[in-house]
């Protein structure tokens, strides 16, 4: 199956979840038009508590719809942009591309991967445990964050659901994804 944009999502608010919507206009290195994090730096509250003047290397948040199967099977009941996402991707393992990837999504914006998505408490909010749920083990016990990857805007463009999504990994050695 070609990897896709399942859905798109913003919201003009702090809110943690994102109502979908037909589309979303990305804007070369701020964000998502229209959403309360696009900027040039941080737009997360507690980010901006730390230090208001850090790049925003968090302008737009992916993740795969796969993952909403996988917590169906553990009793979540979670769907499109109840986790805060810009866009939903189907048919792509968001979680194995290094840090630098590159996504061409439609036919003329371009994202570039920046780490993961550091899942908060705040997803407990939404369904008790669902924190928790994000967070796995990989076979060495090393901590897997599953809660999707955040991405600045290389390119803008408009991007709906429905559109292809292209790979550009970046060259060698490649960095594995952290939390940003």
């Amino acid at each position: 199956m070609p990897s896709k944009v399942f859905a798109v999502h913003s919201s003009p608010t702090y809110t943690m979840s994102k109502p979908s919507r037909e589309s979303i206009t990305l804007v070369e290195g701020l964000g998502v038009d229209d959403d309360a994090h696009k900027g040039v730096t941080v737009r997360h509250r507690s980010r901006v508590r730390r230090d208001p003047t850090q790049l925003n290397l968090r302008q737009i948040h992916l993740i795969h719809s796969e993952l909403f199967d996988e917590l169906c099977t553990k009793g979540f009941d979670v769907v499109p942009g109840m986790m805060g996402e810009n866009v939903t991707t189907i048919g792509i393992n968001l979680l194995s591309l290094p840090t630098g990837t590159r996504l061409r999504l439609g036919g003329q914006s371009i994202v570039e991967i920046t780490g993961l998505r550091n899942p908060c408490a705040q997803l407990n909010g939404l369904i008790p445990g669902l924190m928790k749920a994000v967070l796995g083990r990989d076979e060495a016990g090393e901590l897997v964050q599953k809660a999707g990857v955040m991405s600045v805007v290389i390119t803008g463009g408009v991007v709906q659901s429905g559109d292809e999504i292209l790979i550009e990994m970046p060259t060698s050695p490649h960095v594995p994804l952290s939390p940003v």
